[in-house]
């Protein structure tokens, strides 16, 4: 099958957007980042013109497929996954578009919240979060402080210590008999706030001055609100490159993703890093969420995302604030990559499960198409799994070089648009690192999610350890 004159068109169109690219790499000061970004370009030509020479090594591995009758099948249920994805990317990008951040309401208006900030082995860091929050344009009396010691080994109490012998009475701090793990933690801070909304923020992340009013604007204007997410931005990107590589992720997952699942009333998951949550929400929920269980065994992880599937449940609408940035440390190396890409997994799975147990039935007023469609395309992409896992494990055993080549053109295709997000908000020389990311991702951390499937009923943190382990 030759190429058409369309997709020369869209060849021409990556190679300039690679030629780009050049410029911007040879223009960083930073060796690692040019071999780093120099790979991933040459990977990217050399995957258009492999694509181009072995025209008709595809055409006839088609052939052969299409000729049996496992082949035929699965060319159908890929065929009918594609175009479910393709379906539902053009609807995410059309809610996208009607997305508008609330604009924050008066002092007067905005209700009294509880800001809570759990910490285990983060040293300094905590420190300059609670300055951080601190700092917050919010009315004082309306505010209210805690931070909690989760049993750190490390000098975390005496880094709390000292933010409380600047801030006062601004800030209430206290320490876990031991370490219990970050949903107890933030459970005793809900039993000791005050506040109408709880904000939760993790003890690695700073906020912007106009962050907390912007958080709490939406539980004023829109009475059916029970959380919201807030936009998650990477603090460590300056150096290392995973971080790098991280931001550009989480914009398009925050900005492009939450924002068209907040224009449905449905944002899946409330970050632990920034999230605010009605008060009367969490309390019809508390028990559950503090006692609950996957598979027999206490669940010690995704606690952000058990209690936004909850307020879900009550029939709460749960938005997302373009507008309201927390900034949060990132695992700087793989090992820190994949223990909390496996965390994420595994919350993943065991959430998806209890959303199907509600999603279908009559949970809240108003319509439900939206949540329902969200949750099928989630639990599609678990469902398919280990059928494409396999089917990419054969491919590499008989086609080595052409699983190569269409792997690295299809990345190259579907990373440009997170490319080109991220260079319409921010930066076009960082937002490259998506093709970057894109690779690491494919050929890196592929065996996460089947992994994670595998091993749901697994408990543990993985990444909970001291800072210069990280």
């Amino acid at each position: 099958m030759r190429i058409s004159h369309a997709s020369r068109s869209i060849q021409s169109s990556l190679i300039q957007i690679l030629a780009q690219r050049i410029q911007s790499f040879f223009n960083s000061a930073d060796p690692w980042r040019i071999f780093v970004q120099g790979g991933t370009l040459v990977l990217m030509l050399g995957a258009i013109q492999m694509v181009n020479v072995l025209q008709q090594d595809f055409e006839q591995y088609h052939i052969s497929r299409v000729n049996s009758t496992l082949g035929w099948g699965f060319l159908m249920v890929s065929m009918a996954f594609f175009f479910f994805k393709a379906f539902f990317f053009v609807f995410i990008l059309y809610r996208f578009f009607k997305y508008k951040p609330i604009p924050s309401v008066s002092d007067e208006e905005l209700p009294s919240c509880t800001i809570i900030v759990p910490a285990y082995n983060e040293g300094k860091q905590v420190w300059s979060t609670l300055m951080s929050l601190a700092k917050s344009d919010y009315p004082s009396n309306k505010m209210q402080l805690i931070s909690i010691d989760d049993g750190s080994q490390d000098d975390t109490w005496q880094w709390m210590q000292k933010a409380k012998e600047e801030l006062g009475e601004r800030v209430e701090i206290y320490q876990q008999p031991k370490n219990m793990g970050k949903r107890h933690a933030l459970y005793r801070g809900f039993n000791l706030g005050k506040g109408s909304v709880f904000l939760t923020v993790d003890s690695d992340s700073e906020v912007d001055a106009d962050t907390l009013r912007n958080m709490m604007s939406p539980f004023v204007t829109n009475p059916d609100c029970g959380a919201v997410a807030g936009n998650i931005r990477v603090l460590n990107n300056k150096k290392a490159l995973l971080p790098k590589m991280l931001d550009v992720s989480f914009v398009l997952s925050f900005e492009f993703v939450r924002s068209a699942e907040s224009t449905l009333n449905t944002v899946l998951c409330t970050p632990g890093a920034l999230a605010a949550y009605r008060s009367e929400a969490v309390f019809n929920c508390l028990n559950q969420w503090i006692n609950q269980t996957f598979m027999g065994q206490p669940s010690d992880i995704g606690e952000d995302r058990a209690m936004t599937n909850m307020i879900l449940k009550q029939g709460y609408h749960v938005l997302f604030q373009r507008n309201a940035y927390a900034y949060t440390n990132v695992p700087e190396n793989y090992r820190g990559l994949h223990k909390m890409f496996t965390r994420w997994g595994r919350s993943n799975v065991r959430e998806n499960i209890q959303m199907a147990k509600y999603v279908f039935t009559n949970f809240r007023n108003g319509s439900k198409a939206g949540a329902r469609l969200l949750f099928i395309s989630q639990i599609s992409r678990i469902l398919m799994t280990y059928p494409f896992l396999v089917f990419m494990l054969f491919f590499v055993i008989t086609n080595p070089l052409l699983f190569l080549s269409s792997t690295l053109f299809s990345i190259l295709i579907v990373s440009t648009f997170p490319v080109i997000f991220y260079a319409g908000r921010y930066k076009l020389s960082e937002s490259f690192w998506a093709y970057s990311y894109s690779i690491l991702y494919t050929f890196g951390l592929f065996w996460i999610t089947p992994y994670a499937i595998a091993t749901a009923n697994r408990r543990g943190w993985l990444t909970r350890s001291l800072p210069a382990e990280r």
